[in-house]
C-alpha cells in the first residue's frame, strides 16, 4: 500500500534509449562530417550511428506504444503526449522556414552589381523549371485525397467507431503516400538541373527533398498505426498515436501546398 499509485501521472522506470539516441546522433553527425571532405570512415560512421538511431527509434516507441496499450496514458499523459508532438511540429514548422527563406531571398534579391549575371534573374540563367500543371499538379492532388482518406480513418474511429472503415482509410492514405513517393523520384530523375552549381537547384532539391523525407517517415507512422489497429489497438477515446499520425500527415499536406504555390508555380 506504501507504493500504490494515487495520481494520474505515469512515472517511467530508468530508460538507456536517451543515452543510446544521443550517442547514435553525435556518431552519425561526425561520420557525415568526415564523409563531405571524403575522409576515410566517414559513411561507414554515418551508417553505424543512423542504425543506433533508427534502433532506438523502434525499441523506445515500441515501449511507448505498449504503454498506451497496458492503460499507462492516463487522459493526463495523453495531454502531455499531444502538447510534446505539437512543440515538435512547431519545430519543424521552423525547419521548412528556413528553406522557404533562403528560396524566397534568393528570389527576390536576384538583381545587383555584385550578384553574377546567371543570377540577375529567376530562375537563373540555364535553369528549365518543372511545369507546375503536369506531375506536381497531380502529385499534389494524390496528397491531399492521402490527408483525406486519413481524415475518413480518424472519423471512423473517433465518432463511428467503425474499425474497418479505420483500416480502409488507412490504407488508402498509405497506398497514396506510396504513389506520391514514387512520382517525387519520377520527377528528379527527369529534372533538367541538379543539386550542385546552382542556388536554386540547392533550394528546390533541399526543400522538396526533405518534404519527400517527412511523406516517407509519415507514411511509416500510418502503417504503424494500421498495424496497431489490426492487433486491436486504438479506442474512441485511447488513440493518441494514430492522433499524432494524422496531425503529422496534414503537416505534410501543408508544407507541399506551400512548396507547390511557392516553388512550383510562383517560383517557376
Amino acid at each position: 500500500m506504501a507504493h500504490e499509485k494515487n495520481h494520474d501521472y505515469h512515472i517511467l522506470p530508468p530508460s538507456i534509449w536517451p543515452l543510446t539516441g544521443a550517442v547514435g546522433a553525435f556518431v552519425m553527425l561526425f561520420g557525415g562530417v568526415l564523409w563531405m571532405p571524403k575522409q576515410g570512415g566517414g559513411p561507414w560512421l554515418f551508417l553505424i550511428g543512423l542504425a543506433l538511431v533508427l534502433y532506438t527509434m523502434f525499441a523506445w516507441w515500441s515501449e511507448v506504444a505498449a504503454e498506451g496499450d497496458q492503460g499507462d496514458h492516463t487522459p493526463v499523459v495523453r495531454i502531455g503526449l499531444r502538447y510534446g508532438f505539437i512543440m515538435f511540429i512547431m519545430s519543424e514548422v521552423m525547419f521548412f522556414a528556413a528553406w522557404f527563406w533562403s528560396f524566397f531571398k534568393f528570389a527576390l534579391y536576384s538583381g545587383g552589381p555584385e550578384v553574377p549575371d546567371a543570377y540577375q534573374v529567376w530562375p537563373p540563367v540555364g535553369i528549365e523549371t518543372f511545369d507546375p500543371w503536369h506531375l506536381p499538379l497531380i502529385n499534389t492532388l494524390i496528397l491531399l485525397c492521402s490527408g483525406m482518406a486519413a481524415t475518413w480513418a480518424h472519423h471512423a474511429l473517433v465518432h463511428e467507431n467503425n474499425r474497418n472503415d479505420m483500416k480502409w482509410g488507412l490504407t488508402l492514405a498509405i497506398v497514396l503516400g506510396v504513389v506520391f513517393t514514387f512520382f517525387q523520384a519520377y520527377e528528379y530523375y527527369h529534372a533538367a538541373f541538379g543539386f550542385a552549381g546552382n542556388v536554386y537547384g540547392a533550394n528546390f532539391f533541399m526543400a522538396t527533398g526533405f518534404h519527400g523525407f517527412h511523406v516517407i517517415i509519415g507514411t511509416i507512422f500510418l502503417a504503424v498505426c494500421l498495424i496497431r489497429l489490426q492487433r486491436g489497438a486504438f479506442t474512441p477515446t485511447e488513440h493518441v498515436g494514430f492522433e499524432a499520425a494524422a496531425w503529422y500527415w496534414h503537416f505534410v499536406d501543408v508544407v507541399w501546398l506551400f512548396l507547390f504555390f511557392s516553388v512550383y508555380i510562383w517560383g517557376g
